[in-house]
């Protein structure tokens, strides 16, 4: 089995043609997962000491 990821793409881009409006749901998604990681870190951020 060959691992050809410029075929993968490809396959991938077309079903995601074939799947209609679950592109906007994918999308929606993908945006909420970053905005909870982004606001995470910022949180996080704030509690990290300056032992300086």
């Amino acid at each position: 089995m060959e691992h050809i990821p410029a075929a993968w793409l490809t396959e991938a881009a077309t079903a995601a043609q074939r799947q209609g409006p679950g592109n906007l749901l994918r999308v929606v998604l993908i945006v909420m997962v970053l905005g909870c990681v982004m606001t995470g870190w910022f949180l996080l951020r704030g509690y990290r000491r300056k032992d300086e």
